[in-house]
């Protein structure tokens, strides 16, 4: 296990940053707002078609993140009381919760039909911007790099249950979903013609130990979040740290916990050792330390079961 080094530690700066905030929904947002884009939006690959919400947004929505921790019901009502099971939808929600709450929100979530019975796709978020109409498309990844096997680079980027590359979401959502505007059938869902359609791509990237490649010619923000990831059994119990397992759900702010809730390494090996008998999809996992009765995290990463990186190369060949 390695975690990694404090100069590329996004958690201690949103540590400092956003110490105030506990609301664990407020935190979410807050990282959305404030966490580096996962791609470069000057980069040469992306062609311009990557939105960014600036470096400005977090600063400038400092009071209101502060306002709704003191007052969060505003925001648990408009998620609703159902607990949320899909990581991208709960991501979705809160980031229109915010573009609602600062007037540019049109619409979120559009389904476009041709007939009742064919769906061409959705718009994630159409947004007003002074007199334009923006069409963003939205997504929050996950990607371990594991290079074995065929493909691009940026399909060394792989999703923890195989089941997506870096390389083959972003073609589907420059192939597709960017072009949604155009389609005969999304005219009646649109109150004027989309001035721009862009990807806003939040995230982290997790990085084995002996590969830790950046890979930036393929357009990745420098400053992105990172996390490692390791086999079951490079989880070695020398390692003297408290750790919590995090739920899907919880994977986008940095963890805040109370200190009663974390676990050794150990007791950490034992639990995963008898979930990767009967499941092989990787667990996220959070290094924490102790901060007053409140465990902090430091560093994250994803512990695969001792085959992973096989069935990952197969993956791509």
């Amino acid at each position: 296990m390695q975690p990694v080094p404090e100069a590329q530690n996004f958690q201690a700066r949103f540590a400092q940053r956003w110490r105030h905030l506990h609301h664990p929904h407020v935190r979410a947002l807050a990282w959305l707002l404030d966490a580096p884009d996962l791609l470069d939006a000057g980069a040469d690959p992306w062609r311009g078609k990557i939105a960014t919400l600036g470096a400005h947004c977090a600063t400038d929505a400092a009071d209101w993140l502060a306002g709704l921790e003191a007052r969060p019901a505003v925001l648990e009502a408009y998620l609703g009381a159902t607990p949320y099971t899909r990581l991208g939808r709960y991501a979705e929600k809160l980031m229109a919760f915010y573009f609602e709450q600062h007037d540019m929100l049109v619409a979120h979530g559009v389904q476009v039909r041709e007939n009742k019975n064919r769906t061409i796709g959705e718009f994630d978020f159409l947004l007003r911007d002074g007199e334009h109409l923006l069409h963003w498309e939205f997504a929050t990844k996950f990607y371990l790099l594991e290079t074995s096997g065929a493909g691009r680079e940026a399909d060394y980027f792989v999703g923890p249950n195989l089941a997506d590359t870096l390389g083959a979401k972003m073609n589907k959502i420059f192939k597709r979903q960017l072009m949604l505007a155009a389609h005969p059938a999304a005219q009646p869902y649109l109150s004027q013609p989309v001035s721009a359609a862009r990807a806003l791509v939040k995230g982290w990237l997790f990085y084995h130990r002996d590969e830790p490649g950046s890979y930036d010619g393929i357009g990745l923000e420098p400053d992105h979040c990172r996390g490692f990831w390791c086999t079951l059994a490079e989880l070695t119990a020398a390692d003297r740290q408290l750790c919590v397992i995090l739920g899907r759900i919880e994977w986008l702010a940095p963890a805040r916990i109370a200190a009663k809730s974390g676990m050794d390494i150990v007791s950490l090996r034992t639990t995963l050792a008898a979930y990767f008998e009967h499941d092989t999809m990787p667990v996220m996992v959070a290094l924490l330390r102790q901060e007053g009765d409140e465990l902090l995290e430091t560093s994250r990463g994803f512990i695969v079961p001792d085959d992973w990186r096989i069935r990952a190369g197969l993956r791509r060949t």
